[in-house]
């Protein structure tokens, strides 16, 4: 009886490993078609020259030689390095500020948490056409804005020393909603007899946010900084749709420029040494902050 048991208790089993595997398959199939294959085909691309069309050719190291005596690319990241510096800091402050504000007890704080999200779940082509429109020179708001307080029309897009900063102002504003929904988690987290003990020896609001809200907001700011950092990396929507890399290539991100040497000019190996040399850049970065606001804190 006691083996008729195991047996059943192993058909069972078997069974339920089967439903297991049938449940994780497409996300195995995803992995290996949509993940691993495209990362080994780049691996392969970057010693090869490939337009698409021909064969590929074999070059070896040639795919980085050249890249190093690229005096674009490295503009290129010299570009996403300034959007970051403008970007990351910005978006910060604004989302703690924003999730301290929605922390607290105000009415309606369930709708202005809500709305505040929004962007972030609209379409980014849909976002950047509207602030495109909201940027032009002659038509856009701002600018009409700017005109009936007296002021002149700027060119937020049209021009080299603004251009960069505008659309760093439009992506603080698209991805705001997911950072200020992080910051309230880790408020929420906080224990709330730290700030009655606070209370009881006398410590005002802004004592009481530099000695226990920003300390103990220390893992959720790493990774706000880290997915700010990475997410600035990958700055290619904004400048594609609202000003194709110009001015003068002053918003030409490294994501738009490896884009365009694959898909407008073929090169699709060097555009591959490119990504991988980027990425290599992106990981440095991120361990270095890493390592300074563990270090800090």
């Amino acid at each position: 009886m006691e083996s008729l048991k195991m047996i059943g208790f192993g058909k069972k089993s078997t069974r339920s490993n089967r439903a297991g595997y049938l449940m994780v398959l497409p996300y195995i199939v995803h992995f290996i078609f949509f993940v691993s294959f495209p990362l080994i085909f780049s691996f392969i691309l970057i010693f090869h020259k490939w337009d698409l069309f021909t064969p590929m050719q074999w070059v070896g190291l040639a795919n980085f030689r050249r890249l190093f005596q690229d005096v674009q690319f490295f503009k290129a990241i010299g570009n996403t390095l300034i959007f970051l510096s403008i970007h990351i800091p910005l978006q910060i402050v604004i989302a703690l500020l924003l999730a301290v504000f929605l922390n607290a007890r105000i009415k309606f704080r369930g709708f202005f948490r809500a709305v505040y999200f929004l962007p972030v779940i609209v379409s980014g082509v849909v976002t950047t056409i509207l602030w495109k429109e909201l940027y032009a020179y002659d038509t856009g708001i701002l600018n009409l804005l700017l005109l009936k307080m007296g002021f002149e029309k700027l060119p937020w897009i049209n021009s080299a020393h603004l251009a960069m900063p505008s659309i760093a102002i439009m992506a603080t504003w698209k991805n705001l909603g997911l950072y200020v929904v992080l910051f309230l988690v880790g408020l929420q987290a906080i224990p709330a007899y730290l700030y009655e003990a606070a209370d009881i020896d006398g410590a005002k609001s802004v004592q009481k946010f530099f000695y226990i809200t920003l300390p103990s907001l220390k893992n959720t700011m790493m990774l706000v900084v880290v997915l700010s950092t990475i997410g600035g990396f990958s700055l290619f929507i904004e400048p594609f749709v609202m000003t194709g890399g110009g001015p003068l290539n002053s918003t030409l991100s490294a994501m738009l420029y490896i884009y365009k040497q694959a898909f407008y000019f073929g090169h699709m190996g060097y555009a591959a040494a490119l990504g991988f040399f980027f990425a290599a850049i992106i990981l440095m970065v991120i361990l270095v902050q890493k390592k300074v606001l563990e270090t800090r804190y």
